[in-house]
Formats: C-alpha cells, structure tokens, sequence
C-alpha cells in the first residue's frame, strides 16, 4: 500500500513538473505574434503632421500666453500712470479756477497734452492685450480642432486595432489548442493501454498534466463573443461525455449480461485476485457487483448471477473463500474444482 502511495506521489511530482513547463509554453505563445499599438492603424503622414500643428500651436499658445500677462502688466502700469496724472490735473484745474491767473493757460495746454500722452499710451497697452489675448484664443482653437482631427484618427484606428486584437486572441488560441489537444489525445490512448503497465506513474502523470493543461490552462483563453462559444462548447463537450458515458454503460451492462453466461469456474478465473478481494470486502458479489450477505454460511453461490463465493479445501475439507490461493485452516494451495474429474474436491465434498 504504501509503495503504491509512493509512486502516485511519483506520479503527481512527474505532473507538477509536466505542468509548470507546459504553463510557460502556453503563457508565452502570444510572443509569436507581433506587438501591436495605434499607430500601426492611423495614417503615418498625417498623424505627425497633426501631432506637429498640435505641438506648434501649444508653443504658440504658451508664448502668447505670456506675452498677454507681459502686456496686462504693462496696461496695468499705464492705467496707474494714467489715473495718476489726472488726478494730478485735476487737483491743479481746481487751484486754476481758484486763482483765474492767465499766465498759467500755457502750463494747462501742456498738462492737457501730457495728459492725453498717458491716455494713448494706455489705449495702446489695451490693444496689445487684445491682441495677445486673441492670439491665445487663436492657439487655443487651434489646438483643439488638431487634437479633435487626432482624435477621429485615434477613435477609427483603436476600432481597427480592437478588431485585430480579437483576431490574434482567436490565432494564439489556436495555437493553444494545437498545442493541448494532441496531448489530450495521446493521454486517452496511454488511459485506454498503458495505465496498468509496469512504468503506470508516468503515465497517469502525463495524463493529469494533458487533463490540466487542456481544461484548466486552455479554457480561461477560450474566446467569449459574448458567452456563446463558452456556452456552445460546453453543451458539445457535455453531449460527447455524455454520450460516451451512456455507451460505455451499455457496454459494461451487455458484458455483465454475457459474463453471467458463462460457467462460474471460467469467470472466477478471469476476475483480477485483488479486484475479487476488494469486492468481497464491501460485501458485494465478484462477478455482478451486487450485494450479497456474505456472513450467511449458507450461501457457496451468488444469488443474482451464480458465480461461485465459497468452495472447501481439498485438504481439509474447511469451507473458504472461492478466491483466497491458500486455505486459511491448513495453507494448502487452492485449485479450481472443475479440473478435478466429475468438479469434485477429494473427500466427495462439491466445490
């Protein structure tokens, strides 16, 4: 038992190998295809030129931006100037008026002139920063109508890349499925005719990593389109599972029918010695599998299919287990009562 126990943990160590390698070849299959990005779907030419009077436009923008602060600094310096200077001129008309000395008509004129010096200065620091706030406009609007254009491109070019992104997905599961089916396949065959050879571990290693690699690593890849291929998939895989269950039902049933057909002593000898003992441990039959009072002394035969449960020695008559190799009374080596002339043990006693 425990050696048994040693080589299924040969077996599952063998696996767990088998299915780290197997994830990194599955994990790195999408390094056969080539990297994409949006780029590769808009317009060369016109992307960098778009990108370019984006670029242009900003530093326009930036520039014009502080030329306008330049320019409202100095506008607010000549309003200052400008507010400045008349309240000036008034404080002196008022003394003017006050005082009504002609001799200062000159000195009025001059003010007057210099008065309105300051006022055209401030009018022209006011159209400097129209100007530069219509420029910062201008810059403005241009970059959004090049970033909306960008945009549009970037918008068609992220369809195309979203499409061709689903195509890959579908090619690299491909791969993957190129790659997993096959071992599923050679792990059925090596289920069908190796798991009972001398190197089994192996086998039912390779045959949990292809069961892993397949139904584990290979389904979260499966491509949706909207939950219908999962959905179609599994009722196919459920119908041919299915269905290869029900047959193979069928098939142990017709061949129970035909082994109960047979003579008890030709069916004792084609069950497995401890596929017999293991049955007769949960107290059902060898040969049908059905449950029979096995403590009853009164039963050598199966009640539902006949075969043979109990037989007695040919040494010392002891009756014993139909399948033990030994009588456990006095160790003599059992053999078969049909080889015996007339199926009789020595002493008269029916086998």
């Amino acid at each position: 038992t425990w050696m048994r126990r040693g080589l299924w943990l040969v077996a599952l160590v063998f696996a767990g190998f088998l299915i780290g390698l197997g994830g990194k070849v599955v994990g790195d299959l999408p390094r056969v295809e080539k990297r994409l990005s949006l780029d590769d779907f808009m317009d060369p030419a016109l992307t960098a030129t778009l990108r370019r009077t984006i670029q242009t436009a900003e530093v326009a923008g930036q520039n014009a931006e502080t030329a306008l602060q330049q320019a409202q600094l100095k506008r607010r310096s000549a309003q200052a100037d400008s507010a400045a200077a008349r309240e000036t001129f008034n404080n002196w008309l008022s003394t003017r008026q006050a005082t009504q000395l002609a001799g200062q008509d000159t000195e009025l004129v001059a003010r007057t002139q210099a008065l309105d010096t300051l006022k055209d200065k401030e009018r022209a620091a006011g159209v400097a920063v129209e100007a530069q706030q219509q420029a910062a406009l201008d810059a403005r609007q241009s970059v959004e109508r090049e970033r909306r254009k960008l945009g549009e491109l970037e918008q068609t070019a992220q369809q195309a890349l979203n499409a061709e992104y689903r195509r890959v997905e579908l090619r690299v599961f491909l791969y993957r499925l190129a790659l997993t089916l096959p071992l599923l396949v050679v792990a059925g065959w090596l289920f069908a005719k190796k798991r009972k050879t001398t190197y089994w571990p192996f086998v039912w290693g390779f045959i949990i990593f292809a069961g892993f690699a397949f139904f584990v690593e290979l389904v979260p890849y499966l491509p949706s389109y909207g939950g219908y291929v999962r959905y179609i998939v599994g009722i196919v895989v459920t119908v041919l599972v299915g269905r290869q269950a029900i047959l193979s039902l069928n098939r142990y049933l017709e061949k129970q029918k035909l082994a109960e057909q047979l003579p008890s002593a030709q069916r004792r000898d084609e069950l497995s010695y401890d596929t017999a003992l293991t049955r007769l441990s949960k107290s059902v039959c060898p040969g049908c599998e059905r449950a029979v009072d096995l403590k009853n002394t009164g039963i050598d035969f199966c009640p539902h299919c006949g075969i043979g449960l109990f037989d007695h020695c040919f040494q010392c008559t002891t009756r014993k287990s139909a399948y033990a190799r030994f009588c456990h009374a006095c160790g003599t080596s059992g053999r078969p009562a049909a080889s015996l002339p007339g199926g009789a043990a020595p002493g008269g006693v029916p086998a």
